[in-house]
This record gives structure tokens, sequence and C-alpha cells, in this order.
């Protein structure tokens, strides 16, 4: 419990009391690269929250990882990225808000894509969360999340697949008839399987770098999100993001996904199954690298398997 602090100011003649910090919240101040205090273990908890501090454990302390994850949610977000967590960034993550939200709303009523915000967002949100495709919360922002929902929902329904929701995509979800999920099978057919493994094969023995998504580096889920990219299959950036947008299957065929629990609950480590228990992956001590799926370490740690 922190220690009750009150400072006094005198401001033309009123006496003005600062909040005391025991109560104060995610956006009571602005926070930023080198601070260390409570709100910025709230922060990387909230960023966790949202698949931006995956491979981390709140510290409380604002370094580059920390704003690295301020970044990557900010673009998504379509908000000014500078990596400083002040009230528009703090508005985008709790799902409130603001007085600048306004210039990020589709000009189109009918027709949102990524980066818009607004109402109009969040009843597409709403639609793909209750037929199945859309498992977060309903926060009126078109990041990345929406637009792989709205590109999976499209494709299940025979629609042209680009990821912005028009007319033709909001009809389809309005329908009297609730559009199914994709069955594996389905999604099964469009996946090129063994493109994903020739090209995925192509990377090992790139490092592994915190954030990085190209062939000079890559961590876990940006290993994974280049490789299906170059395959032409678009999966989410997050390993739990990718979880949650993936179709469950009862053991790995090659080109599947394989998930891992490492360093906190959930999945939190992904690989490229290759068949005959092997998978390749991105590794922070060796790169890209092919293990065992029966390794002493990998084992106890499988999750599961789910295709994209």
């Amino acid at each position: 419990m922190f220690k009750k602090v009150v400072i006094t100011t005198t401001l033309a003649g009123t006496l003005l009391l600062a909040p005391n910090v025991s109560e104060a919240a995610l956006g009571d101040r602005t926070l930023y690269n080198g601070m260390s205090n409570s709100d910025v273990t709230e922060l990387q908890n909230v960023l966790d929250d949202k698949g931006y501090f995956d491979y981390h454990k709140a510290t409380g302390y604002f370094g580059t990882i920390t704003e690295d994850g301020v970044r990557d949610f900010q673009r998504n977000a379509g908000i000014s990225v500078d990596g400083v967590v002040g009230p528009q960034t703090v508005s985008a993550l709790t799902g409130s808000t603001s007085s600048k939200s306004s210039s990020y709303t589709s000009t189109n009523s009918s027709t949102v894509r990524y980066g818009d915000r607004g109402q109009t967002v969040t009843n597409l949100q709403s639609q793909l969360k209750s037929k199945g495709y859309y498992n977060y919360s309903v926060d009126g922002v078109f990041g990345s999340i929406t637009q792989q929902a709205v590109r999976n929902f499209q494709s299940a329904n025979g629609l042209s697949v680009d990821g912005v929701a028009g007319p033709n995509t909001f009809g389809a979800l309005s329908g009297a008839a609730p559009a199914s999920k994709p069955s594996s099978s389905v999604k099964s057919a469009s996946t090129s399987n063994s493109s994903v493994i020739s090209i995925a094969k192509q990377y090992i023995g790139v490092p592994y770098v915190w954030a990085g998504t190209t062939p000079s580096g890559f961590d876990c889920s940006g290993f994974l999100q280049y490789a299906y990219n170059k395959a032409g299959i678009s999966i989410p950036r997050t390993v739990a993001s990718i979880w949650n947008a993936s179709d469950s299957v009862s053991s790995p065929s090659a080109g599947d996904l394989v998930f891992f629990e490492t360093y906190k609950s959930g999945p939190s480590h992904a690989g490229i199954y290759l068949g005959n228990g092997q998978f390749i992956h991105s590794s922070s001590s060796y790169g890209v690298t092919i293990s065992d799926m029966d390794n002493p370490y990998w084992a106890p740690r499988y999750l599961g398997a789910k295709r994209p």
C-alpha cells in the first residue's frame, strides 16, 4: 500500500490539493521511458491484456520493451505514435472516449477500416463477436485484431477479402441466417502447408530479436506472422491473438501451429509443425530453429495445435 501523499500549492489565492497517490489510476500522469512507479506496472498489465507486452512480467519500470509495446499499440489504434502514454493513449487503452477520438472515426458510417474509431466500429465488433469471429473487448477501435476478424468473416462468406467492412460485409453480418464460422476443412483447403514450411525453413539461423518481424531478426510471433504472410495467409501479431483467432485441431498436421505455455499461464510461445514430431520456431536462445515436440523442455509445456 502506498503512503498517502498530499501536496499543497497556492494558486491565485486558492489552496489546491493533489490526488492521494494510493487512489491514482492509469492516466493521472503522463508516462514515458525512464519512469518507475506503480502506474507503469498498471500500464504494463493493460498492455499485456491487449497482447502488447507478451514476453515479460510487469516490473514497474518503463524501458525500451514497454515503449515498443506502447508504440505498437498506438500504431494499431490509429493514434499518434510517440511511445509516450498521455491522455489520448490512455483513452484508447481503457476504451474511453476523448475529444480527439472523433478525428479517427470514418466519415462514411457504412464503411469502416483499419485505424477507424467510433460507434460503427463498436457495432461491427459486436456483430463479429456474436458470430464467433471476435473474442476481445468491444472498444470501438479498428485495429489489427478487428481487421483479421473481418477478413476471416469475409473469407467464410464468399466476400471479397480486404479487411474493410463495407455495405456487403455489414449486409452479410446482418443477414437472417447467421454465418457459420469457417471449419478446419475449409480453412485447410486455402492453406498451403507446404508453402508455409518451405518459407519458414529458409530462415533457419536468423537470430532472435525482441519485437523482430523481419529476416534481420524475429521474435516468436513475428516469425510466424512473416512466414504465413509470405504464403498468403494473414494472422495476428501476438501469440495470444493467434491462439484466439485460430481453430483447434485434435492433432497437428504439417503446417499447423503448435502452442506452448512457458513463462506465464496461457499460450506464450508457438511454432509451425513440420511433421514427425518436430516444429520450427524462433527461440530466444537459438533464433529460428527446429525442435522436437518430445523435448524435455517443450513436451510438458505443450498446450495444443490450431489451424489459421
